[in-house]
C-alpha cells in the first residue's frame, strides 16, 4: 500500500479550487518557510507566528480535518 501523502502535499491538490482551502493551499505554496515536516502543531504555530487571521486558522483546522478523513479512507482501501 502506498504511503499516504503529507498534509502539505494533500493541501496542494486543492490549489486550483476556488475555496478557502484552495486559498490556503496557494498561500502555503508561496511561503518559502512553510514547515512541511513539522506536523499540525508546527504548521499552526507557523501561521500564528506570521499573523494569520482567525479565518485562516479556521480554514487550516478544517483542512486538517479533511486531511485526517483522507488518511482514514486510505487505511480502509
Amino acid at each position: 500500500m502506498p504511503k499516504p501523502e503529507s498534509f502539505t502535499a494533500w493541501l496542494q491538490t486543492h490549489a486550483d479550487h476556488r475555496t478557502a482551502i484552495g486559498d490556503l493551499a496557494r498561500d502555503v505554496s508561496h511561503d518559502p518557510d512553510w514547515p512541511s515536516n513539522k506536523g499540525k502543531q508546527g504548521q499552526l504555530h507557523h501561521l500564528e507566528e506570521h499573523g494569520a487571521i482567525d479565518a485562516a486558522i479556521e480554514t487550516f483546522e478544517r483542512a486538517w480535518s479533511q486531511y485526517e478523513a483522507y488518511l482514514a479512507a486510505q487505511t480502509h482501501t
